[in-house]
């Protein structure tokens, strides 16, 4: 993997920078800056080291993961999904050191924080005793300022209390006829809510203006094309049977996606009451297929149907990977489907795999895995 020598920073902005000259920009906007802030007192570690602390961002445990965003009649958005750890990790330790990372970049970017305080009490009161608590998601667009995206996880005081969490979130913010709408499209009408269907992430853009967003994300474990769809169609406009499809295609030979769960996100932006105006759907690709070479072609297709540069994505994708895409799984981690304004949008998300690369699935061992998990 040629990190041997290498800190966390080192390797981790190596790719952010070669990912950068891929899709044709140059560093101007310090993105690797706002990396090192990110990584903090955990920049110098060496990737032969076990990682500091499980982050939930990434298999292996690195605290960042990396994206490229594709729209038609725009140029690529690389995004960069991180998790700012503690000099030493804990889980109130990274809480607080989250939330004196957001209050320096407010500072400095000249954040909007005002939704941020109207729900940051309903998470962040005390320590979690899920996972995390407060995530960032960097995104950098060509000539503009990067923008600041936060998670919060509505299972922050267990998964029992997520709905009501998600339902006073939104309420504060004024979409609280929202809330029914959610229920009945994502969460199946023959499961106990919370079983199948769970809230995994609530997210704000921290900039003014009337697209910046609130996102709603729910985990659909055990679910079929099907599933999504009907999640889908909480979105006015959606083609419900093209999520079925893409679901279809990423997914193989997958009926019910029994490994890691598909990821429904709901945007609402100014105007948005009791409806999502946007809707994406997530595949974890690397649950469905034996290889990152298999990922791949699946990915690749999957942009050459709805029109988007597969060169670009190839040289995205080589711009992150240090090996042989056969050589593991999981490099290529998520596929996701946007629709809503204009025509679909693609998003793949490419793993760092700093510490750790899991091997490849023989063909016999991917098959079993998808009965037993059925």
């Amino acid at each position: 993997m040629n990190n041997e020598n290498s800190s966390l920073y080192e390797y981790a902005n190596g790719q952010l920078q070669a990912l950068t000259a891929a899709v044709g920009r140059a560093d101007d906007h310090g993105a690797g800056a706002l990396l090192a802030d990110l990584l903090g007192t955990d920049s110098d570690r060496r990737t032969t080291c076990a990682p500091p602390w499980p982050s939930d961002v990434s298999d292996d445990h690195t605290p960042v993961e990396f994206s490229v965003a594709l729209d038609h009649g725009r140029q690529p958005t690389i995004r960069v999904l991180a998790e700012a750890l503690a000099a030493q990790p804990g889980l109130g330790a990274n809480m607080d050191a989250a939330r004196r990372l957001l209050a320096t970049w407010a500072r400095r970017y000249r954040l909007s924080l005002d939704r941020y305080h109207q729900v940051a009490d309903l998470f962040l009161s005390a320590p979690p005793v899920s996972q995390f608590a407060l995530w960032f998601s960097l995104v950098f667009k060509a000539a503009q300022q990067p923008a600041i995206k936060v998670y919060f996880d509505p299972n922050c005081r267990g998964r029992e209390h997520a709905a009501d969490r998600v339902a006073e979130s939104l309420n504060r913010l004024n979409l609280g006829h929202a809330y029914p709408t959610l229920r009945r499209y994502a969460m199946r009408p023959d499961a106990a809510e919370g079983d199948l269907d769970r809230y995994t992430f609530f997210a704000l853009d921290l900039h003014d203006g009337p697209r910046s967003r609130v996102k709603v994300y729910v985990s659909h474990h055990d679910a079929t094309a099907a599933d999504a769809a009907r999640a889908a169609a909480a979105a006015p406009g959606v083609d419900a049977d093209e999520v079925a499809e893409f679901c279809r295609l990423a997914g193989g030979d997958a009926t019910v996606f029994g490994g890691r769960p598909l990821v429904s996100s709901y945007t609402f932006v100014e105007g948005d009451s009791d409806r999502p105006s946007g809707y994406s759907l997530y595949v974890p690709i690397r649950s469905y297929v034996t290889d990152d070479v298999e990922a791949r072609d699946r990915v690749l297709a999957l942009a050459d149907r709805y029109g988007h540069d597969t060169g670009l994505i190839d040289r995205a994708i080589d711009a992150v990977a240090r090996r042989d895409l056969a050589d593991g799984v999981g490099l290529l981690a998520h596929v996701s489907l946007r629709l809503g304004d204009g025509r679909p949008g693609l998003t793949v998300y490419l793993s760092s795999e700093a510490y750790r690369v899991e091997p490849p699935r023989r063909r016999d061992e991917l098959a079993r895995h998808l009965v037993l998990q059925h």
